[in-house]
């Protein structure tokens, strides 16, 4: 069966990002169910819609809204599957809630959007660890170059971890400057993020 304007995906792993194998056991990082940051935001597409002509094909990783895999509790208590649940292990995927797929080992953003890794900040006396709304897009729909220096309006980037590595996803139209490289600007990737 296929959805007439959405996408059928199943998650890549797991719904939950929450257990962590160390050595021969699980350790369970999260037993908070509503917390979207332990979401799981890779899926496979199983099934392409019929109506929409889409780049995006069968057997490509794609990485989702966090409302995909969620469950969360209702105002009665209950646990709820997303609105996405179409039953065990898949799940229906708006066009609007997908930002990249992975094709060939190489992920390729969808129109609108960037990926872009935070950078060290240098100011020695900043209680910061990043420079805030600036980065280098590593993921581009085209509107700027890989490996650019940018800034971007705060409000709408949202943490992803893909190939071990955290990057915010940006939409494209907030991108307001393209910076020249000084040399000096490091990634900024903490060692917590390797740990899958």
């Amino acid at each position: 069966m296929n959805s007439i304007f959405n996408f059928i995906i199943s998650p890549k792993a797991k719904r939950t990002t929450s257990i962590k194998k160390v050595n021969d056991s699980e350790l369970m990082l999260n037993t908070e169910l509503q917390n979207h940051h332990y979401v799981s935001r890779l899926g496979v597409v199983k099934k392409t819609p019929l109506a929409l002509d889409t780049e995006i094909r069968v057997g490509d990783e794609v990485i989702v809204h966090h409302n995909v895999f969620r469950r969360f509790y209702d105002v009665r208590g209950n646990e709820k599957n997303s609105r996405s649940y179409f039953k065990e292990d898949e799940y229906f995927l708006a066009p609007d809630q997908v930002f990249a797929y992975k094709r060939n080992g190489k992920w390729n953003c969808i129109e609108g959007y960037c990926f872009v890794k935070p950078i060290k900040e240098d100011k020695m006396f900043s209680i910061d660890f990043e420079k805030k709304n600036i980065g280098i897009v590593k993921y581009s729909d085209g509107t700027v170059e890989k490996e650019s220096l940018i800034g971007f309006k705060p409000g709408l980037e949202y943490e992803f971890f893909i190939e071990k590595e955290r990057l915010y996803r940006v939409p494209s139209h907030l991108i307001l400057i393209k910076y020249e490289y000084q040399g000096n600007e490091e990634e900024y990737n903490p060692s917590w993020t390797q740990s899958s």
